[in-house]
């Protein structure tokens, strides 16, 4: 019974470390992620998305799939400037088969702190960016006067949508 009780212990103890370095390799490949965008690396940016990936932004709009985002994106790579997010906070989470993670960060970017967060898959025994939304943090005493401030381009927006 020892022995088995010993063995249960070793196997969740390697589950733990395998959970851990896929922890540090998720974290190392967004921060890589972020770094070509800022350095408009297109090929590095787009090769850790997903080909399937999904990047939702700010605007209510900014609903983009993978082709739709590159050809957004392209021309502010080609000019040698995308955009520049350093993370401030981090939390990863990997799941029991270790294939799927999740993340959620807090931002510096040309925005103030934004909130990102994610969902990357293993492919092919290699992490990537299945899904990404960017939203802008706004503190709680601004919401009302934020509010105000979209309310005719969201009732816009809102109309344009229901009359589809």
């Amino acid at each position: 019974m020892n022995k088995l009780i010993v063995i249960i212990i070793m196997l969740c103890a390697g589950q733990l470390i395998a959970q851990g370095d896929d922890r540090k390799v998720v974290n190392e490949l967004i921060n890589k992620w972020h770094k070509a965008a800022s350095e408009a690396d297109f090929e590095t940016y787009f090769g850790i998305l997903a080909d399937d990936g999904v990047f939702i932004g700010t605007d209510a709009s900014e609903n983009w799939q993978n082709d739709d985002f590159r050809a957004f994106s392209k021309p502010y790579f080609d000019r040698g400037k995308a955009w520049s997010f350093t993370n401030i906070e981090r939390n990863i989470y990997i799941d029991e088969s270790e294939n799927f993670a999740w993340f959620d960060e807090l931002l510096d970017t040309r925005m103030e702190i934004c909130r990102g967060s994610g969902v990357l898959q293993k492919e092919d025994g290699k992490w990537r960016i299945k899904h990404y939304v960017l939203s802008i943090t706004i503190p709680n005493e601004d919401v009302d006067h934020v509010s105000e401030l979209k309310k005719e381009k969201d009732s816009l927006f809102i109309l344009n949508k229901k009359s589809r």
